[in-house]
Parts: structure tokens; sequence; C-alpha cells
């Protein structure tokens, strides 16, 4: 019962934080939004203290559920297994805790937080790895299955669906997407719960507080048989079954062990103080103490540290033929505060880029801030009534802002180049730039000031300018804009 209650809890997760990443409409977030709010580390860079201590009361009372039910990745791993063991049943086997690995990989994660290196955070984080692997692979087969249906609808006049674009943000975003899926899928497949055991830096935190919780799977020497049967069908291989040993801090509270002891020896109980330690318990208590209250600390300041304020974000040109101006300063959208904020907030899960209805967001290809979102402008422009990539974010890299902040909100400014403007490369007249500016920062004037009559051309008010982009996506110029936007190291309200 214990199992199918864990299941059926995971599935209801596991698939309304997949819709989250799939849904182009923005209408799931109003109902499910909160669920990307409840993962670890979002809700520790957002400092969601509510959030936070949730958790940590949930893993002290019941163990790491939230590694098997709440996390997605989690659940994924789990999913591959259950394909595995289609092939062969009683697969696993026990394996010692590789303590060093798992610790140094968080001390990773913790120096990449302080050191604010949003790639590695990026590349550890897996609640953002999910988001990832959901994005880049699911969404674009989601998304033609939607416009099949639209086709078909259209046919009898129905508008219940619309197309959509269907195109790759990111090709090294979709690359490592694709390698996390092979990787894990392979781990998972022969070996379970390998990841979240060696390398999550989440996994590791919480399975040393699971050491410590009320509700744990134990077994009853006095029933058990020393079959091993539960030792062969623990994905987390953590159970010793010649010691009668759990090692609590890998344990995942599946739940799996005690429906397969057919001795009935396994239940999910409170454990009582004896001599049977488990056999992660030979590890010194005091140094592993002192490393999780060294990694708190660490993860509380890195979050602290991390609440300062500098740039946006860079995009690229327009339209499809269009190519990438080079900005000096990167954009990054509304409501990101800065560039640094941006980057030592963000985990790189992809849901803003996933809701944005104009095509403006995109992951980062820089090293720095690889898979973090990005403003670009060749498919579409930053429109100031769309509040939605600050509604959705879950670690607080883009702050929650309204229509008329957003409107308010300077994230860098446009700049003319005049090689490139049609007025006096093409003697035609134009003034897209201005006809379509929103806030009326650009105006067409003669491009000789003697001369009334001359080919006019925009002049940018920098002070009304928001650098929402319009102008360089609506400009005719090919291959380059004839006025594109620069970005802002931190931005400024006008």
């Amino acid at each position: 019962m214990l199992k199918k209650i864990r299941v059926i809890l995971a599935a209801i997760f596991f698939i309304c934080i997949t819709l989250l990443f799939l849904d182009f409409t923005g209408t799931v977030h109003a109902w499910l939004g909160w669920m990307a709010k409840i993962q670890l580390l979002p809700a520790l860079l957002a400092l969601n203290v509510g959030v936070i201590v949730a958790l940590v009361v949930l893993t002290l009372l019941l163990g790491r559920v939230y590694c098997s039910v709440i996390c997605p990745l989690g659940v994924m791993q789990d999913i591959f297994g259950w394909m595995g063991k289609k092939r062969k049943k009683n697969r696993y086997s026990y394996s010692p805790a590789k303590n060093i690995l798992r610790y140094t990989m968080l001390a990773v994660m913790v120096a990449a937080i302080v050191l604010g290196i949003g790639s590695v955070v990026a590349l550890l984080a897996p609640y953002s790895s999910y988001g990832r692997i959901a994005q880049n692979l699911l969404a674009p087969v989601w998304a033609c299955g939607n416009n099949i249906l639209a086709g078909l609808a259209a046919r009898y006049e129905s508008y219940a669906f619309y197309s959509v674009d269907v195109w790759i943000r990111s090709g090294i975003t979709f690359g490592i997407a694709a390698a996390t899926v092979a990787i894990l899928g392979v781990l998972a497949w022969r070996n379970g719960r390998t990841y979240c055991n060696t390398i999550c830096p989440v996994g590791t935190v919480l399975g040393f507080l699971s050491r410590y919780s009320l509700l744990k799977p134990v077994i009853d020497t006095s029933k058990c048989n020393g079959c091993g049967l539960c030792a062969r069908n623990c994905k987390a291989a953590c159970i010793d079954s010649k010691n009668h040993a759990i090692d609590y801090s890998r344990c995942v509270a599946c739940m799996d062990c005690i429906g397969k002891c057919r001795q009935g020896a396994i239940s999910y109980t409170r454990r009582k103080a004896t001599a049977d330690k488990p056999a992660e318990a030979t590890e010194p208590a005091d140094s592993a103490r002192r490393s999780f209250l060294t990694t708190t600390v660490a993860l509380g300041t890195a979050a602290l540290l991390r609440a300062e304020e500098k740039t946006v974000d860079g995009g690229l040109a327009v339209i499809t033929d269009k190519k990438i101006p080079a900005r000096k300063t990167p954009i990054v959208p509304p409501g990101a505060v800065s560039l640094k904020h941006l980057t030592d907030h963000c985990t790189g899960c992809q849901l803003c880029v996933s809701v944005c209805p104009n095509g403006v967001l995109r992951p980062s290809s820089d090293i720095a801030t690889l898979m973090q979102p990005r403003s670009s402008y060749e498919r579409g422009y930053c429109r100031p009534e769309c509040t939605k990539c600050s509604e959705v974010c879950p670690a607080g890299a883009i702050i929650a802002i309204d229509r008329a902040d957003k409107s308010a909100i300077q994230i860098g400014h446009a700049v003319w180049v005049k090689d490139n403007c049609i007025p006096l490369t093409e003697g035609v007249a134009c003034g897209n730039c201005a006809r379509h500016c929103p806030v009326g920062a650009i105006q067409m004037v003669p491009s000789d000031k003697d001369n009334p009559d001359s080919p006019k051309i925009p002049v940018v008010n920098d002070e009304r300018c928001i650098g929402c982009g319009a102008c360089e996506n609506l400009c005719p110029a090919r291959p380059f804009s004839a006025i594109y936007v620069e970005g802002h190291e931190t931005h400024r309200t006008i």
C-alpha cells in the first residue's frame, strides 16, 4: 500500500511538472506553478524560507521522499529503472556509499553558488536538468502534436487549437539535455539511483537529514531469513542484507523493499536504537556533521551574497535571415534586476524560456552563464504587456513584476547604425522603428538638418527607450538591423 501511494503521488508530480514546461499558453502555471517553487535548490536561491523549512521537516519525518516523489529527475530515473526491470528482475546489489565523491560534488555546487558560476549550478541542479530535458526534447514533440491538431481543426473551421513555431532555441542546451537523458537513462536502467546517491548535491544534503528521520524502513532480524531479496530490489543499493543494515543517507523511501520481502521482515516505522548500526554509520559522526553544517552555512551565505545587481543579457537580430548584432552587454528580461542578480540566482531550468510567447528568451551559450536565459529579438520582441517569465521563475532570478512596472524598466537602449539604414542605403522612406516603438522613444528627423526634404532617419531618446527590441525586430534591413538594442549592466527605472 505504501508503495502504491508513493507511485501515485510521484506520477502526479511528474506529469504536472512536465506540463509546466510543455504548456506554451501559460495557463497551466496559474494552477501548478507552485510545484516548481517547492523544488529545493530554486527555493534556496529564492530564499523561500517556508519551503526550505517544510522540506527539511518532511525529510526529518519521512526520509528522502522528496527524491522519490517531488523531484522530477528522480522520478524519471525510476521510470528508466522500471523499464530495466522488464529485462531482468532482482538485478540490484548492495554497494558501499561513495562518500568522497558525494561530498566533493556537494562542495563543487557550494563553490559554484558562492562564486556565481551559473553554468556549474545549472548542470548539477536536478530540477533544472529535468527542465532542460522537458523543454528541449519533449516540448518540440508536444508542439508538433498541437500543430497537427490545429491543422485538422482548421479544416472544420474550428480554432480550438492554433499553430506554434517549433524550433531549437540552443543547440548546446539541446545537446546537454540529450546527453543527460542518455547518461541517466543508462545508469538508471542498469543500476537504479546511482546519480542521486553519487552526484546529485540535493540528494547528498537530504541524505544527511534522512539519517535522523523519524520514520524509515527497518529490518526485523527475528523475521529476516537472509534471502537478500530486499537488496536485489533496492534501486539505491543501500541495503546490506548480510548485516541487516540500511544506509539511510541513500534510501529514497521508495518502499520497494517492503513490498518484496516475503517474510514481512521490513516495515516503515520508527527505528529503535540498537547495536546494529547502518553501514554508513561507521563513518565518524562528527565529520559528517561538520560537513553538513559547513555546507548549510555556505549555501545560506551564498544565497545572501547573491542579492546584488548588475547587468542584463544580450540578444540577436531579427527575422529568419537576419544576423545577430555584436552586443557589448547581453540583455536579460525585465525583473532580472541585473546580469549579476540573474547569474547568481538562476539554475538554468528553462521554465521562463518555455513560457515566453514571443520567442524572445533562449538559453545562453556563454560558458560562464551557460543555459541561463538571454533575450534575442530575431523572432519577436519583449512586449510591454507580457510578464510571464517573471511569474514562473521559482528561484527568484526574475522577480515578479506587473505590467506597469515592466513599462518603466529599462533593460537596454536602442542604437542606430547609419550604414544599414534603408532611407540612406536605398533612398526609400521607412520609419518602421519609430512607428512600432511602444514607448515613443524614436522620432524620424531629416538626415540633413538644412534640408527638410532629405531622407528621414531615426533618432533615439535614450531616456525613454526601455530596450524592448520592437525596433530591432521589425527593422527591414538585412542582414543586420539598422537599429539594435544594447543591454545595460543594471536595469534602470524610467
